[in-house]
């Protein structure tokens, strides 16, 4: 399994790399970053760096031997210890179990690390593989909601 690290300054160049790499993958299930995202590359990563800092995000790649960057697992808006869990997996890496293992180890980092008691995420309906990897973690589905038009469940994770 790769590393999971959480993001620094010197992961710019691979977790750009990532993102170009993966464009059209990701688009498919999620909208589009667009070309503004990877124009202002450099002034998005430093306030994402910023957020991270502040505690308000904890930002973790997935982080090969060789460098390269092949996911990432974030914990957004952490605010009254909670969070929203947010992933992405390279193409040539999906289906190998790392977004099932890394939102397992996230999920530990929010309890013992972060002092975070609840996790929420969603998932759209067309995407069964994202909603096995949350029910594999001990979230459960609370509710339906529509995510960028779609179909979608909401899930909640308690973690102690």
């Amino acid at each position: 399994m790769p590393d999971l690290q959480l993001v620094r300054l010197d992961h710019a160049p691979a977790l750009l790399a990532f993102e170009r790499e993966n464009r059209a993958y990701f688009a498919a299930s999620i909208p589009d970053r667009g070309d503004e995202f990877f124009a202002e590359f450099d002034t998005r990563y430093a306030q994402l760096l910023a957020q991270q800092a502040a505690g308000t995000d904890y930002l973790h790649l997935l982080v090969t031997e060789r460098g390269e960057v092949v996911g990432r697992v974030n914990l957004v808006e952490v605010a009254d210890g909670s969070a929203e869990l947010g992933y992405r997996i390279a193409q040539k890496a999906a289906g190998q179990g790392l977004a099932t293992a890394a939102v397992r180890k996230v999920r530990e980092l929010a309890a013992t690390e972060y002092g975070l008691t609840r996790l929420r995420a969603r998932a759209t309906l067309d995407n069964p593989a994202s909603r096995k990897v949350l029910e594999h973690n001990g979230f459960v589905a609370i509710g339906e909601l529509t995510l960028n038009g779609k179909p979608a469940r909401s899930y909640i994770c308690e973690l102690r």
